[in-house]
Formats: structure tokens, sequence, C-alpha cells
């Protein structure tokens, strides 16, 4: 190749600064284009929850909190129903997810992949499915044993379990892959014992992914619906299913209302969680 043509080469790969203005130009688009496309909906959900008017009409004639004060006469036993499943579920999961997640990173044994895959599968498969093959597999029990299952609490709750056990799994292992053993070690060699070495160098290790497992896990239970569709009765039915049935027949900010109250419980949630995991850390040293 002549230094003519190299020189050339490397000109033509060198972008012109009005090639790299409008890179920049682009990615500014796109950025601010997906900040409005996630705010939006929520902007406009809590500007709905304060109209006056029964029938949304824009712009509204008065704006009312009253909206606010009827969302727990609406679904007082919904939400309760789903506060009942994630306190259950979300401790059940961190308590089979976080063996399990330990287990993966920290021990070798036969099938370890198979293992892992197995225990990740349920966030591959759509959780109208899962519904689907959890209430088939009730039934074919119920059917066997005569035991009550199909409908009950203790199959919504294995559901949930289902999902949100996974989560904690992958968060575990991620925040545990990379961390360096050297501490555990030095602890062990020192006269620590296994759960002594857990409490103060592996849990300490692994409190981001903790938090970020419980928060998932919390979410996944508060706002699952394909999968609740298939395990409720009509004596149990969760928040989301709630809202959906009432959006069936109703159109007014009651619903928006309702929506700003889960996003603040939510919100209210990661804040309380993140404090007291910050607490057990301290507590644990």
């Amino acid at each position: 190749m002549s230094a003519w043509s190299g020189t050339a080469f490397a000109a033509a790969r060198v972008p012109s600064p009005v090639a790299a203005l409008v890179g920049r130009g682009a990615v500014r688009v796109l950025f601010f284009g997906g900040l409005v496309l996630i705010f939006l909906p929520l902007v406009l959900t809590v500007y709905l929850s304060f109209f006056d008017e029964r029938l949304i009409i824009f712009p509204p004639h008065a704006y009312t909190l009253r909206w606010y004060t009827e969302v727990v006469p609406h679904f007082a036993g919904p939400l309760l129903t789903t506060l009942e499943v994630a306190a259950v579920a979300v401790p059940g999961s961190l308590l089979l997810g976080v063996p399990a997640g330990l287990a993966l990173v920290r021990r070798d044994f036969r099938g370890k992949g198979a293992v892992g895959t197995l225990l990740l599968a349920p966030l591959t498969v759509p959780l109208i499915a899962v519904g689907l093959a959890i209430y088939l597999f009730s039934v074919t029990i119920e059917e066997l044993t005569n035991a009550p299952l199909a409908g009950s609490f203790l199959v919504l709750l294995a559901g949930h379990l289902m999902v949100t056990t996974p989560w904690v799994v992958r968060l575990v292992v991620a925040s545990l892959v990379n961390q360096d053993r050297a501490a555990e070690e030095a602890a062990a060699s020192l006269g620590a014992s296994p759960l002594t070495v857990f409490r103060r160098v592996t849990l300490p290790a692994m409190r981001q992914g903790l938090i970020a497992a419980t928060l998932f896990s919390f979410i996944a239970t508060f706002g699952e619906l394909e999968m609740t569709l298939f395990l409720v009765s009509p004596g149990m039915t969760t928040l989301p299913i709630a809202i959906l049935g009432y959006l069936k027949y109703h159109i007014d900010p009651l619903i928006a209302a309702a929506t700003v109250m889960q996003m603040a419980l939510i919100g209210a949630a990661l804040a309380l969680l993140d404090r007291f995991v910050i607490r057990l850390g301290q507590i644990v040293r």
C-alpha cells in the first residue's frame, strides 16, 4: 500500500466535524426521547388523579383529592391480599435464593450449569404460561388427593415464589461472582466459623445485591397480573386484578389515584429497604 493510499484511508476513518455533531445530536435526541417516554405517562397519571370529574375531560373544571380517599374503600381487600403475599413471598425468596446463589458461586458440583439454568428458567418463560401450568398442576393434584389446592393462598404463594426466587438468585450471583474470596479465606484461617464468615464478610459484600433482590421481588409480587389470573379464586383477588376488573366498567381518576399510591408505596419501600440494609451492614461489622 502506497503512502498516499494509507493517508487517504486514515483520513476516511476520522469523522468530520459535521458527522460528529450529527452523532451527538442523535444521541441527545434519543436520550431525551427516552426520558419523555418514561416520565410523561407517570406525570400524566399523577395529573389525572386530581381531576374532579368522574369522566375524564380535558381540561378539567376543577381539581380534588377525593379520589385518594376512595382508593382504600374500593381496593382494601385486594390490597391486603397483595401485601400478605408480598410479606411471605419476599422473605421466602430470600431464604431460598440466597443459599442457592451462594452455592452456584462458591461450590463446584456435578450439574452446576443445569441447576443454574433451571433456577433462572422462570425469567425466560412467559408468566401467563407459568400461571396456566401451575393451575393445571394444582387441579391434577386436587383430583388425585382431594386436597383443595386450586385457587388457594398456598398455590398463589408458590407461584409468586417461583417468580421472585430467580431474581434473588440472579442478583446474588451477580454481586458475588467478581468478589475476591481472600477476605473469607483469611477470616476462616483465623478461626472464624462459617456462620461468622458469612455474617461478617460475605453478607456485607453482597449487601447491594440483597437490596436489589428484595426490591425486585417486592415489585414483581406487587405488580404481578398475568400469572395471578390463573391462581386466584372468586373470594380472593390481588390489587392488579382488582384494578383490571374495575377498568372493565369504569373510566375515572380513581385508577390514576390508585396507581400513584402504588408508586408512592414502592418508593417508600425502596427508601426504607435502603436504610434498613445499610443499618444491617453497620451492625454485622
